[in-house]
Parts: C-alpha cells; structure tokens; sequence
C-alpha cells in the first residue's frame, strides 16, 4: 500500500507556508510565489491554483533577481505573518506576507499584504500577478484605474492590486520590475475594489495591528511545556482553519492536492467534517482556548447542523452549517504531479460514519466540563444521539477512513458509539441532567462486550480493524486515548505491537495495508504518527515515544506545518495544514511533557 516515489516537478507541497485571516488562507511557496488561494472565503473558488496547474491555474509572483541565493521562509514569531528572506553574494531581500486580522484595533479593508524590501546591497524585483477566477475557468479583463489594477469577470469588480510602484497591466495579467537599494521599501496590496486603498503607512500600521493581534491570541495558551513553539506553531495552524464568521473549523486550507501522486485520491478538505472539528476543539481548550470550543459549539446549534435530527446529523457541513456541495471533477486542471480528476465538493457528504457521535459526544462532554453548561434543548440532543447510537451501533459503515464501497463493521466505529453512550453518561452525572442511567450503562458495557468478543484476531487476540477480520487500522490507536482499555493491559500491547511491526516504517504510520477500492497506494498518514506517540507514552515506553515524537515532528516541512500524508522518502502529500495532525500533536506533546516532568498536574484530564 505504500506511496511511490514519484518526483513531482516544480514548487512542492512542502515547500509552502500558509497565512490568512480567519476566513480564507493562501499558500506562499519558498519562491515567493502565491500558487494557492480561495477568495473572498475558504470555500470559494480558487482564484490562485498553479499549485494544481501550474501553466492554468494563476498566481501571484513576487522575487528578487538574486542567482543562487539562499531562500530562507519563517514565521514572525507567535504570529501567522510569513517572512521569506534571500541571502545572495550580491544582495539580500525580504517579503513579508499576510493577511489583515479582523480583531486588530485598527479597522481595515480585508487583504492580501506583501512588503518587500532590500536588506543588503541593491536589488532587482520581479512582480507578475495573474488570478483566474471560477476554478481556472475565468480569465479576467484587466483595467486600470488611479488607484491600480482590476481584475474584472465580466462587469463585476473582483479583486484590486495597489502598490507603491508602477504596475503595468498586459494580458489578463500585472507585471512590474523595480529596484531597490538596502533599506528601501515597497508593498503591494490585494483587495476588494470597493475598499479604501493602503498607503504606506496605512501598510505599516496593518502589519503592526495584525502582529499585535496574533500575539494577543498566542499568549493566552496555557501551554508551557516542551516543544512550545512547535505547539505554538499548531494552535496557529488551528486557529488559521477556523471561521471567525460561523465558529466552524475546516480540515484543511487546500482541495485537490493528492494522497498519491500521479493517481486520483484527491480531495476537497475545505469543510468541516463533524470529527475533526470535535478533535480540534478538544487541542483549543487543552491550551486553554475555551472561546473557540464555544464558538463551535454554537456553530452546532445554528443553520442546517442545528435543524438536524441525530437521524439525519451529516459527518460534514459546509462552514456556514449548509449541506456540503457533492463531488464535481474539474477535469480542466491538470492536477499536482498529473494527479487527476483535480476535485471540489466531496462524496463523502452522503456516507454513514458512526463514529461522529463518539467525536462530537466527547467534545460536548469536555466542553460541559471545562466551559459553560449545556442547555436544556443542547441536553435533549444528546439523549437524541443516544437513542440513535442505540439503534444503529450494530450497522456498518465507511468509518473514520471514509472507505468507499460497502459498508464495514468496523472496530473503530463501534469503539466511538461505546465512547458517545460513556460521555453522555459522564455528563448527566457530572451536570446531574436527567437520564435513564442504568439503560445507558447497560448499553455502554454491551457494546464493550462486543468489541472485546467480535473484533479480536482469531489466533492472536489483538484487536483489528473490523469484527470478523485479521487486518490491522491505526485507528485502533485511539483505544486507549478514550480510555475504552487500559494503556498497558496485556490485550492492549499486543495491539501496539502489531501495529508497529505492520503499519509502521521509522515512525511513518500507516492507516491500513489493506485494498480499500482506490487506485495508487497511499501514503503515511501524518495523523496516526502521533497516535502512536501517545499510545507508546502512556505504556510507559517512553524511550520509544520520545524518538518516534522527534522523527515525527522532524517530517513536518520547514515551517513546522504538517501535510495529511507523506510518501515513501518522508515528502508531504495530501491537503495542508491538516488540522488532525495538528491537534494530534498537540494532544502527543501535552501528555509526554506531562509524563516526562512526573509533574503531577492535575489541571486538565482528557
């Protein structure tokens, strides 16, 4: 099953950070190139994808002329602001990438804001910005006015380019080539054209206001352990994902950028699947950010997530709580390494995955218990989970690896209804909320009798991934994370063991080794590395965890961000940043730094 390496030609998908303003984001390549950007909101269409087609898609180029330079990329610390540096025998040169935050204390127009300046000698700069809206299905017109450039589809407005130097429009593109000696400056802005145009000390301000405001954030963790900048790093990754607007939380920045290069399993994460978001808020608050969790928590109740029945509860949702769009093929794109059909919307709208009641259950029980309480409508749609778990836990499903084709009793499935009957048990205990209690724990050990009878392999015993069956998942990593089995009961071990000999290459994890119907094998899920990390500290192996922590964060690109997957050689694949390996570091580091300190902390329990 494992990904071949297949060299992919120009910018990779590690080569990029990422930066936004809490309502869409955009990838900025080590180049200083802008290849990937959804505009005016995450989920809109692209209007830069040469990431996904280099000759068609549109981009936004910014560089200096500086042979053989040095390109070095950084985060301006505690910040979502992106720095690249070139550092050349002739000269050296900075731009400085960003997007306005919308809680500055200074009001302004929503933008793109790229700052160049010359540190070291004179240099030459090169500026070539050509969207194309729709997907790559528009080209636009392109108009000047006294202000900058327009870009227009048709008679509408759609985005405007400012800068401090002579932009010269051509065709269906602007193109501007200037110098500047050491200490000299000058920005380009991308904004709606009915917003008021930056000058420079409108840009300067902005930049100021917009660090400001990501530092404010970032000192309100409450982490203070090991790995604080690399867990810093992931809470902004996070916090980046999430909708200012709606309080929903997407799963990552990108779609289409594929699992196997050259092959089709290319996906649309631009949504926010009801798993991943629950996973995230459970990071948010073990750093202390509650506010989030509410947010989501109130995103749940709203719109079309809101008005569903646990009978009709989506494991997806489009960010502002609508029906997440099917599946469309935009075959016009000739995909990331020729990995085709590049995708948007995604079929996996339509499956059943049981194990979101478990996800979204244990999220509202941590949220219960370390933020406000839940109503009495929010406690009347957790006995209506309940009952619904109660009637369907048997069933089979696409489970949390949403596998197409039929469905499977899958072990992971059924652990996550045993984990929704156990938080809601928890929660009416905790909250004193009335429930039938002796049902529910009658149905909570029924399922556990059922998982430890049905879902073992037949001559070994370990768990494996469906009932019946003698493959292994590395989702059965989460067993002991939910605390369905103790971290070192003799079962247990034998199940990490497995897994480790099959599904795991010098701390690279493996979902399954199994066909699951897709063409091209894919790679190392990022996710399960630090699943992996904690099972293996929580059996005390600590020597074990701590290399597999070091190896793991050592396969996150030059910037600390994680991909979804990795291929053979450690290359990132898949839709970045992915919030679940986010948040399962973060989960990682907070325990080992816990176990490693014998600290004794007492503060959070998960």
């Amino acid at each position: 099953m494992a990904e071949k390496s297949n060299p992919v030609p120009g910018r990779t998908i590690g080569e990029h950070g990422v930066i936004g303003d809490l309502d869409t984001a955009a990838l900025v390549a080590t180049d200083g190139t802008i290849d990937f950007m959804c505009w005016p909101h995450l989920d809109s269409p692209s209007m830069f994808a040469a990431l996904l087609d280099p000759d068609a898609g549109g981009e936004f180029v910014l560089t200096p002329n500086l042979i053989g330079a040095r390109a070095v990329q950084l985060y301006v610390p505690d910040t979502n602001i992106l720095t690249t540096s070139w550092l050349g025998r002739d000269g050296s040169a900075e731009i400085t990438d960003l997007m306005t935050h919308p809680d500055s204390d200074v009001a302004g127009p929503r933008a793109l804001i790229r700052r160049v300046k010359a540190t070291r000698g004179r240099v030459q700069f090169a500026l070539r910005c050509r969207p194309r809206f729709d997907y790559a299905r528009i080209v636009p017109t392109v108009h000047t006015t006294d202000q900058g450039v327009i870009f227009r589809n048709g008679d509408e407005g759609m985005i405007r380019l400012t800068g401090s130097v002579a932009l010269v429009p051509g065709d269906a593109e602007a193109t501007a080539t200037f110098d500047l000696a050491v200490g000299e400056e000058a920005f380009f802005v991308l904004s709606d054209p009915k917003a008021a145009a930056l000058d420079a000390a409108g840009v300067a301000c902005t930049i100021m206001q917009t660090r400001k405001a990501w530092q404010r954030w970032s000192s309100r963790s409450t982490y203070r352990g090991r790995w604080r900048e690399e867990v810093m790093r992931s809470a902004l990754a996070l916090k980046l994902l999430t909708s200012r607007r709606y309080g929903s939380i997407a799963a990552a920045a990108t779609f289409g950028l594929p699992e196997a290069t050259g092959a089709g399993r290319n996906w649309n994460y631009r949504a926010t699947w009801i798993r991943d978001a629950s996973f995230t808020v459970y990071a948010f608050m073990r750093l202390g950010y509650v506010e989030e969790a509410e947010n989501f928590r109130a995103w749940m109740g709203t719109g079309g997530v809101g008005e569903s029945q646990a009978s009709t509860l989506r494991i997806m949702y489009a960010l502002d709580g609508s029906q997440a769009a099917d599946e469309v093929d935009l075959g016009h794109l000739a995909g990331y390494g020729g990995s085709k059909p590049v995708r948007v919307g995604n079929a996996a709208n339509r499956q059943s995955q049981l194990d979101i009641y478990g996800e979204l259950m244990d999220s509202a029980y941590l949220s219960n218990k370390y933020g406000s309480a839940a109503s009495h409508e929010g406690w009347q749609h957790v006995r209506a989970m309940v009952r619904h778990v109660e009637s369907h836990w048997r069933e089979a499903d696409a489970g949390i690896w949403e596998l197409r084709g039929p469905g499977r009793h899958l072990t992971h499935s059924r652990l996550m209804c045993w984990v929704a009957i156990d938080r809601a048990i928890r929660l009416a205990n905790k909250r004193s909320l009335p429930a039938p209690l002796a049902d529910w724990t009658a149905l909570r050990d029924q399922i556990a009798e059922n998982i430890w009878a049905n879902c073992r392999h037949p001559e070994h015993g370990y768990f494996v991934q469906e009932q019946g069956g003698k493959e292994l998942d590395a989702a059965l990593l989460m067993m002991p994370l939910v605390r369905f089995v103790s971290a070192t009961d003799p079962v247990w071990l034998a199940t990490l063991d497995a897994i480790g000999h099959a599904l795991v290459d010098d701390a690279m994890v493996y979902r399954y080794r199994n066909a699951d119907g897709l063409e091209g094998g894919e790679g190392a899920f990022t996710t399960c590395t630090f699943w992996y990390v904690e099972c293996l500290a929580r059996a005390g192996r600590m020597d074990e965890a701590q290399q597999a922590m070091a190896k793991g964060l050592a396969y996150a690109n030059h910037l600390g961000l994680f991909s979804e997957e990795l291929d053979i050689c450690a290359r990132p694949l898949g839709n970045t940043p992915q919030a679940l390996t986010h948040l399962s570091f973060i989960s990682a580091a907070h325990f080992l730094n816990r176990r490693l300190d014998h600290s004794g902390d007492r503060q959070w329990q998960p």
